[in-house]
């Protein structure tokens, strides 16, 4: 549904950011337990070549086992050997910064509406009473193909669509690699995740933008949470950080790696390792200095496959954790409106 300047149903946090010298009542956090901007130590994330993992060997078996360990314990991990090459990542980056530089009327071509998450918005356009993201989003189904809605697709830049097509492509193919080295890592025939998420995997493209914000020990660009998908490719900002997880009940910054892409454990994948890979809380702090953006995809299973805890991973000692369950993105959906974490409603 296309906006105008007249019909306009959200403010910008862009257009707010201009001229903001106090912070808005509804993106503050009342009783933080700490200062957002107080920098954590920055967590140990492995970073993985996928080159390496391709062949049985012995260091394949070394980089799965380093793969599986971090999983485990933070959900997460930096990938390298993707087969993208840095100045095309430049090119997906670029396509998200120059959407987001262009004229609010533009913008607005592409605005979604109040019920849907596809198109550009955010979330004052859904949450009446909830505390609000110091971001504006453009939100994208890529995969399938027959299901993109192009009316969201902005015009400009003039090769949004090439580049993202290209990157949607490009990720089906890592999603199914990454997919396989998660199975291999736990000792279960290399298919069998992939079998359960399908071979048309599901894929929404988030562009994330964060402007400079006043008061960054007040709010957060994202609040803390988990992602509903099976798992999530990061295309961090090379220039600012922000991204924080959550381990062992301490929060962490993410570093940013060059030319890699950060991949974490949605609660599709943690249902499907019966919890041994924890999908993790996670949060994007602001600056307020410098703008910020990132490029997430999303890749779930179709929301008509089942899920289930792989049945090779349960046993006496190791007992069924989740449920069978399918169109998980909905219950996701229902929760998280609520202020609930999803993957309980998935537990026996």
């Amino acid at each position: 549904m296309a906006g105008t300047l007249e019909s306009l149903v959200f403010k910008p946090v862009q257009e707010l950011a201009m001229d903001c010298k106090v912070l808005p009542e509804r993106y503050i956090h009342k009783c933080p337990d700490e200062a957002f901007y107080v920098d954590p130590p920055v967590i140990d994330i492995p970073v993985i070549d996928l080159n390496l993992i391709q062949f049985p060997s012995a260091s394949a078996d070394q980089v799965l086992e380093t793969l599986r360990t971090s999983l485990s314990s933070c959900g997460c991990f930096q990938v390298i050997g993707h087969g993208m090459t840095s100045s095309f990542l430049d090119q997906v980056h670029s396509i998200g910064r120059d959407f987001f530089a262009l004229p609010l009327e533009k913008k607005l071509e592409c605005s979604r509406s109040a019920e849907d998450i596809e198109g550009y918005g955010n979330e004052s356009m859904q949450s009446e009473h909830r505390i609000l993201d110091w971001a504006d989003r453009l939100y994208l189904t890529t995969n399938p193909e027959d299901q993109r809605k192009f009316q969201f697709w902005p015009q400009n830049p003039e090769n949004f669509r090439e580049i993202l097509q290209e990157y949607t492509n490009k990720l089906i193919l890592l999603n199914k690699v990454v997919l396989k080295a998660m199975s291999r890592s736990l000792n279960l025939k290399e298919d069998c995740f992939l079998d359960q998420c399908g071979e048309n995997t599901d894929m929404i493209t988030g562009f994330n933008y964060y402007p400079p914000c006043p008061r960054p020990d007040l709010t957060l660009g994202g609040k803390e949470h988990a992602d509903g998908s099976a798992i999530t490719f990061l295309l961090q900002d090379n220039e600012v950080g922000g991204l924080q997880v959550l381990k062992d009940d301490q929060w962490f910054s993410v570093p940013t790696v060059p030319n890699a892409l950060l991949i974490n454990v949605g609660d599709q994948v943690e249902i499907m390792s019966n919890g041994i890979f924890k999908s993790p809380l996670h949060r994007v702090v602001t600056n307020s200095e410098r703008e910020r953006l990132t490029v997430a995809v999303f890749c779930s299973p179709d929301s008509s496959r089942y899920i289930e805890p792989a049945e090779e991973l349960i046993s006496e000692t190791s007992p069924r954790l989740y449920k069978k369950i399918k169109n998980y993105l909905q219950i996701y959906s229902e929760n998280q409106q609520q202020g609930k974490r999803a993957i309980k409603a998935a537990k026996i």
